[in-house]
């Protein structure tokens, strides 16, 4: 149905201008009853949409500033692979006490969802020290010395209680502040993981020290690098993993 589905909620939805800064959707301003909200087309399932539903409408109901789906004439959450969102106000992080706020709103984000269910279809980075496949992530097409890398990352977090990480916190353009608020959009790589993985922020916000903060960079550029193989990011974050057996000594030495 594409965009026609914008009728479903209400007869004067209306697009206004495309949004910068979508990959995988195509994102636009829209005007829903006479108000900003946020259009987002894209091709994922109504199993995988139903589970970001359900997460941001439990996250709003706890106090956190996200960008809520607004429901169609009928009730539904999204029609056809169209989510029609609560547009977010704000600006991105600009100085080290910006990040600071981000890093308490993700840690909010960790406290809330230890347990909740994994997203349809996704692997955490510690179930991939045995699966090969999930989601954006296929080991298979990594050499065989890169998966090793990428695993001897991981492991270091395996005792670590999973969570709903939001998957990119670290990227200036997913985050909307006001003096008031801080908001986190752009929910497509939020999956069940563990937290360290939102925690690699500028300038060190989350306030990580010594091995903690060694292994939380180590396991952040290892699952960077195997949700983007093999564009040229992905091989500089894989140049920042050290080697398997590296890895072991400098574990057993901290």
């Amino acid at each position: 149905m594409g965009w026609e589905a914008l009728a479903q909620w209400g007869p004067d939805a209306k697009r206004i201008e495309r949004l910068t800064g979508g990959v995988a959707n195509d994102v636009w301003s829209v005007r829903i009853d006479g108000q900003s909200a946020v259009g987002r087309l894209g091709t994922r399932g109504d199993a995988d949409l139903a589970w970001e539903a359900a997460l941001l409408l439990h996250l709003d109901r706890h106090g956190m500033s996200v960008p809520v789906p607004i429901p169609t004439m009928d009730g539904r959450l999204f029609v056809d692979g169209l989510v029609v969102m609560k547009f977010m106000d704000g600006g991105p992080p600009e100085t080290a006490a910006d990040w600071r706020r981000v890093a308490d709103t993700v840690r909010q984000l960790h406290r809330l969802t230890r347990g909740w269910p994994q997203r349809p279809g996704w692997r955490s980075s510690i179930d991939l020290l045995q699966a090969e496949k999930g989601t954006r992530i296929d080991l298979t097409a990594m050499p065989a010395e890169a998966v090793a890398r990428c695993r001897a990352a991981w492991s270091r977090l395996a005792e670590r209680e999973p969570c709903v990480v939001h998957g990119n916190p670290n990227s200036p353009g997913n985050v909307r502040m006001t003096a008031n608020q801080v908001a986190l959009i752009d929910w497509d790589e939020t999956h069940v993981d563990v937290p360290e993985l939102d925690l690699v922020l500028p300038h060190n916000a989350a306030g990580l020290t010594g091995r903690t903060r060694d292994i939380a960079e180590q396991a952040s550029a290892a699952w960077e690098a195997a949700v983007c193989w093999k564009d040229e990011y992905a091989v500089k974050r894989l140049a920042e993993v050290r080697p398997a057996e590296e890895g072991k000594g400098a574990q057993a030495a901290t």
